[in-house]
């Protein structure tokens, strides 16, 4: 029985490890992309900032979860 929740667990802590890695991927190409732009483009903006916002909640809840990156 309990082994069953520990490998469930196990399991969606690697699926969140990935969403993790991916939201960070996307945040760094979203503050590369800013940067390379010439002029102020609010589209540019929402979009490092709304990728910012997201990774940095996936790493609360991290935190909340106990899940250890590797």
């Amino acid at each position: 029985m309990f082994s069953k929740k520990r490998e469930m667990k196990k399991e969606f802590d690697e699926q969140f490890i990935t969403l993790m890695k991916e939201t960070k991927s996307e945040w760094h190409q979203a503050q590369l992309i800013e940067d390379y732009l010439n002029d102020y483009d609010l589209d540019a903006v929402a979009k490092r900032k709304m990728a910012e916002s997201i990774h940095f909640y996936l790493y609360k809840e991290a935190r909340i979860r106990n899940v250890i990156l590797k």
